[in-house]
């Protein structure tokens, strides 16, 4: 049943009469409003809200309808990068940036708007559960994948410990079926080395993401490495979704001679670069990328290819040349909101685009071993021997 049009607008009018003049008046000192529009503008959120609140056909929790309206607000931006996130999806921000969580123990990669499993780490529930790489995600807790930004995938995926998750999978050669899964604590060390068996100390390190504990760990890494006669690294940099450009510079400063590292350029034309003081390198530097290779991914491999002191293996990266900040809110609540561009060395932006490698290499399915790994080692050899 609808209501006659004369008696809507005059009950909306009535609840931006009645219920907005005196709110108006004091946001219209707090956010220092200049125009008619921009009263207009409140005005119009403020009359909604409470006419939704007086006469939906449901109770409405006002602190509910302030959320959707501050995540639609972000998801008008059209950036897949900014994001508002409820209390849950920012304790689950916070707890990944610490590289501890509760979750399953799985790597995912975004690709073709699919969301595939990469890995599932041992002793995990993931592997419990029976998940396997390659697998698809198609959906979690009953909400298709589709609806979700690719960061929100792994927000949702992960929560409290003891908690559960539904996930539903597709699996080459059978029916869709669905998991049920109780998350665990989930400690991920994100650099770990070793040396190379059969290659005459190259050494390896592979990064998993740039969290807070990054740079500690690859510097532990990399000081085992050169204290035991390393003569070249292969930094593994695939299926990495990027995180904190504080991790990723500090990491730089090691493997990256003397100059910019990145700048970081906001609207307004202010810049802020970060550089290295490393006087030379050591050795040869081989990076592998691919296309799940994103943001703080991009930023190391980018300052290695640009300034020769690496050369980069693989396939083109994921092209994601934005930087974000993430603020909290006051409700426990978060917003993560792109403010800023990254530019290379040498000016490049790889927003949209991507990194070109500079020896092509493609993972070749049902290949005995890491047929990417392996290109790299041999261009590593050629390196050394010349």
């Amino acid at each position: 049943m609808f209501l006659n049009k004369k008696k809507l607008a005059a009950i909306i009018a009535g609840s931006l009469v009645t219920g907005s003049v005196l709110t108006l008046g004091g946001l219209g000192w707090l956010l220092d409003l200049h125009s008619v529009r921009d009263v207009s503008d409140w005005a119009r959120f403020v009359g909604v809200k409470k006419f939704i609140e007086a006469r939906y056909v449901e109770p409405v929790d006002s602190a509910t309808l302030l959320d959707g309206a501050v995540g639609g607000m972000v998801r008008s931006l059209g950036d897949p990068h900014s994001l508002y996130m409820p209390a849950k999806q920012f304790k689950a921000l916070q707890d990944h940036t610490m590289a501890s969580f509760g979750g399953i123990g799985v790597t995912m990669g975004f690709k073709d708007d699919k969301v595939t499993v990469i890995s599932v780490l041992e002793g995990t529930p993931g592997e419990g559960a029976g998940i396997k790489a390659g697998d698809e995600i198609l959906a979690v807790d009953g909400t298709p994948v589709s609806e979700y930004q690719p960061d929100e995938v792994a927000l949702h995926i992960r929560g409290d410990v003891g908690t559960q998750v539904t996930l539903t999978l597709h699996r080459e050669g059978q029916d869709d079926f669905e998991v049920e899964i109780t998350r665990d604590l989930i400690h991920v060390p994100t650099a770990k080395g070793k040396m190379l068996p059969d290659t005459d100390h190259i050494g390896y390190i592979r990064i998993a993401s740039f969290s807070e504990n990054t740079a500690d760990e690859f510097n532990q890494a990399l000081d085992e490495l050169e204290s035991d006669n390393m003569k070249g690294l292969i930094i593994d940099l695939r299926e990495n979704g990027g995180g904190l450009i504080t991790s990723v510079v500090a990491i730089a400063q090691r493997v990256v001679p003397a100059g910019p590292i990145v700048s970081v350029k906001q609207r307004d034309g202010s810049t802020e670069e970060h550089d290295s003081e490393l006087a030379e390198n050591k050795y040869p530097i081989v990076v592998l990328i691919d296309g799940n290779s994103a943001s703080a991914s991009e930023i190391l491999a980018g300052a290695l290819q640009d300034t020769g002191a690496g050369t980069l293996v693989g396939t083109k990266s994921y092209g994601k040349g934005s930087v974000q900040v993430v603020l909290p809110l006051l409700h426990h609540d978060g917003l993560k909101l792109t403010i800023a561009r990254y530019y290379t060395p040498s000016g490049r932006c790889i927003d949209g685009t991507g990194i070109e490698p500079d020896v092509e290499a493609d993972l070749q399915q049902g290949a005995t071993g890491d047929t990417q790994l392996q290109k790299a080692i041999e261009v590593m050899k050629e390196k050394l021997a010349s």
